[in-house]
């Protein structure tokens, strides 16, 4: 770009070309930028007008955009890159979780008690207790866990008798309760296990407390004010500019939460884009086409199904019996053709689906029928179907997604926290074949997009970096990686935060990568990830989240925005 072409600026917005001036709003200097652009992989500067990126550069290049009211943030060789994206998770359930007992972390069993006791001291008359992130495969004390290796609601009861509680397991496939909330939802010994479900019983029969997918249906807490739904959002919302994040796939949202999430992009108010996966084929049925907000912060246009449970609580759907558990193979949540009538109207309707499937016989489902609706539609080219979580496939049905043009939205952070009790449960056979297959799909020409499912895991993107390219826990107990073949290379797994990301929301024209006409999301990071020694990466901090290139988070300064 020459002196005198820095006068005027094209940048190119939808629909039309707009005249802007010169002087930039915001410039970065003094970095180390990751572009995700092939052309020009690396940076040390860029500049901002209004919303887009109109250089990208060295240090003298930007200098010119420079004025009066430009505000200049040295970079001081701190790295950037593309604005990190959380391809899957549930931003109202990470506000949720901070506003009630958290059981994140826990020890055992004797720590649950303890944490709800303390939660009881502020309770009022006729209110539940619930709290979310109980994890007992992670357990240090696991000699509570005696009914198909899970605690039983006595002891909880015991100690609250009077006040029913309700605790969710991380992943959201689990409930615990006490014996009060049992008595007010009416579960008891003849209470059947619902289609999609499991009522788990001692050899007694009696319902031990834990009730899986399905079955958690049948505890109905009382219902949250719009107030607390507004600090949960905003809550989830502080919590992921904190780390870095400047867009959220959100998977599976009902239409009362959509219509807030329009309330607050009408208002200028959601800091970060969010692009909304409909809960189920009735939500999609309702809202009719999809939708994009002029703001650019609010997408609804997906819709997410549920194929199955999770493998932590044993409802993922398997071809073969559990090999902890010989008499169960998980359970379908959402009947097989419901998943094909969602595929059906999304070719028909311009919306892409996305389907929760974690076992391999739920995969194999989902694969089928998309494969059955994309038939019927051959004229729709670019889908761009997806299949949450991907964790474990049977190897015939690698090649499938390739062929089908199948996204695997794969969260890295899920390989180091269910691998060391995965083999157990599935047997190291199927796992080392299917479980967590990034290389096989990657080799295949599949697009993997990343993410973390917080808040069953931590919102982090730099803990699920980590866990990509290692696939080593946090305390680096497994060196060289557990089942390390199939780990990402750094530039595989920025790429599955970034570029492969927007690609997986219809995005990649937009964002992804730092190149001029595209809109200004950046994160800076204390360290650069793609070059310091793999045990240094968990120390990285994130120092500035950009959004639509505005300061969305600045550490240090928690007023912002």
């Amino acid at each position: 770009m020459t002196i005198s072409s820095l006068m005027v600026i094209l940048l190119f917005s939808t629909g039309h070309t707009q005249v802007r001036k010169a002087s930039a709003d915001l410039v970065l200097v003094n970095g180390k930028i990751y572009t995700l652009k092939e052309s020009r992989p690396k940076a040390q500067a860029v500049a901002v007008i209004g919303n887009r990126i109109a250089v990208v550069g060295v240090n003298d290049e930007v200098e010119p955009f420079i004025g009066d009211d430009t505000r200049v943030i040295d970079l001081e060789g701190k790295t950037m890159v593309p604005g990190l994206k959380e391809s899957h998770g549930h931003l109202m359930s990470i506000g949720f979780a901070k506003m009630t007992v958290s059981l994140v972390g826990i020890s055992g069993y004797e720590e649950l008690i303890q944490r709800v006791l303390t939660a009881a001291e502020d309770i009022k008359a006729g209110e539940w207790i619930t709290g979310r992130g109980w994890h007992e495969e992670k357990w240090k004390d696991r000699t509570s866990l005696t009914v198909r290796g899970f605690m039983t609601h006595h002891r909880l009861s015991e100690a609250t008798p009077d006040i029913p509680v309700y605790l969710r397991r991380a992943d959201g496939h689990a409930g615990l309760v006490n014996a009060k909330a049992m008595e007010l939802m009416g579960i008891d010994h003849l209470t059947q296990s619902p289609e999609g479900g499991d009522i788990i019983r001692d050899k007694a029969g009696n319902p031990t407390g834990v009730l899986v997918d399905k079955a958690m249906r049948l505890v109905q807490v009382p219902p949250v004010t719009k107030n607390q739904q507004r600090q949960a959002l905003e809550l989830g919302i502080q919590e992921c500019l904190a780390n870095g994040i400047t867009m959220f796939d959100d998977a599976g949202v009902s239409l009362d939460t959509i219509e807030l999430y329009r309330d607050y992009a009408e208002q200028g108010k959601l800091n970060m884009r969010v692009y909304v996966m409909a809960s189920g084929l009735a939500t999609m049925r309702a809202l009719e086409k999809p939708s994009i907000h002029p703001s650019g912060f609010l997408t609804i246009r997906a819709v997410k199904m549920y194929g199955d449970g999770a493998l932590g609580s044993r409802g993922a759907w398997l071809l073969e019996p559990y090999e902890d558990d010989p008499g169960n193979s998980g359970f379908y949540t959402t009947p097989p053709d419901s998943i094909y009538e969602a595929a059906r109207f999304g070719l028909e309707n311009g919306w892409q689906v996305c389907t929760h499937a974690i076992g391999d016989r739920a995969n194999r489902m989902m694969l089928d029928m998309y494969e059955k609706a994309m038939k019927e539609f051959p004229h729709v080219k670019d889908h761009r179907f997806r299949d949450e979580h991907t964790q474990i496939l049977d190897e015939a049905d690698i090649p499938r997604f390739a062929q089908l043009g199948v996204i695997a939205s794969m969260q890295g952070i899920h390989a180091t926290s269910d691998l060391p009790w995965a083999p157990e449960r599935l047997g190291h056979a199927r796992t080392v074949e299917g479980g967590y297959v990034w290389q096989k799909l990657l080799k295949e020409g599949v697009k993997i997009i990343n993410g973390t499912d917080a808040p069953v895991e931590d919102v982090s993107p730099i803990a699920s970096f980590y866990a990509s390219v290692t696939r080593e826990p946090p305390d680096g107990t497994r060196e060289g990686g557990m089942f390390g073949d199939q780990r990402m290379s750094r530039q595989e797994a920025l790429k599955s935060y970034t570029l492969d990301a927007a690609y997986g929301s219809f995005h990649e024209d937009l964002l992804g990568s730092i190149e001029i006409g595209k809109l200004a999301d950046f994160t800076v990071l204390s360290k650069d990830i793609m070059t310091i020694p793999e045990n240094t990466i968990l120390e990285t901090e994130i120092l500035y989240t950009i959004v639509d290139g505005k300061v969305r988070y600045e550490k240090g300064h928690p007023e912002i925005p």
